[in-house]
């Protein structure tokens, strides 16, 4: 059901464009819109799971304690430190390489392009976001945490309910930059044969070998970097009206 969704929208939007559209677009509109919403739903998909990634993160980081601050800074540290690329290699021609008799069940997994694609976009970006939210942390004043410990408050509790919701605050535009990247960056996606908004793109310009193509799919990501930074500039919004009722 909700592929003939995407598709009853695709159609209505490209009959709509076909009137203004040149006759490239025109012809190959549903592939332009039908990689966009893939790209939306890799987008919207990894930044949520990601940023919930992150701040368990950030927790463990912040933890003090050794078993869990290691392998998260070591995470972070790997993943901030390689391309997207070679992660997406990685795991999708390196492990994917085992094949079904050297991953088992795991194969299921392993053999579905967009799954692996969600998989290290999710893991990228959740070691980026971990990095922006530790710096708002630093940047939150420590005496509320001691305040809070002080009467009774678990370190956990001072975290989750103090110390993160006014990091989130504070690194917010911070974030803003990074969904932006995480939109971009998910045009790698397409090397691993994942149709998203590049994918169709490569494939519309395989059978007319003509640029114009890149430039439709470079104003389609142009409106989804637009989209993402009004949405953030409306949540800035929204806290900045906080802080003034307070």
């Amino acid at each position: 059901m909700y592929q003939d969704f995407k598709y009853a929208i695709s159609d209505g939007i490209c009959a709509g464009l076909n009137p203004v559209s040149t006759e490239l677009f025109a012809k190959f509109c549903p592939r332009f819109v039908d990689g966009t919403f893939v790209t939306i739903e890799l987008l919207l998909l990894s930044s949520a799971l990601g940023f919930l990634l992150a701040v368990i993160w950030v927790l463990a980081r912040l933890s003090g304690w050794a078993v869990f601050s290691v392998p998260a800074n070591i995470f972070v540290y790997c993943f901030r430190g390689t391309p997207l690329l070679v992660q997406l290699w990685i795991v999708y021609f390196g492990v994917g390489s085992l094949g079904e008799e050297g991953l088992g069940a795991l194969w299921v997994f392993f053999k579905n392009p967009w799954a692996v694609g969600l998989l290290i976009l999710t893991l990228n970006t959740s070691a980026y976001v971990c990095e922006i939210l530790r710096g708002g942390v630093a940047n939150v004043d420590r005496g509320q945490m001691e305040a809070a410990m002080s009467i009774g408050m678990s370190w956990l509790n001072a975290m989750r309910r103090i110390m993160l919701p006014q990091a989130l605050r504070i690194a917010w535009p911070a974030y803003g930059n990074e969904l932006v990247l995480l939109m971009k960056g998910s045009a790698l996606i397409s090397t691993i044969t994942v149709l998203d908004l590049m994918g169709q793109t490569r494939t519309v310009f395989a059978r007319n070998f003509d640029l114009t193509s890149y430039a439709y799919a470079a104003v389609l990501y142009l409106i989804l970097a637009s989209l993402i930074t009004l949405f953030v500039a409306g949540v800035q919004k929204h806290f900045s009206k906080t802080r003034v009722v307070k």
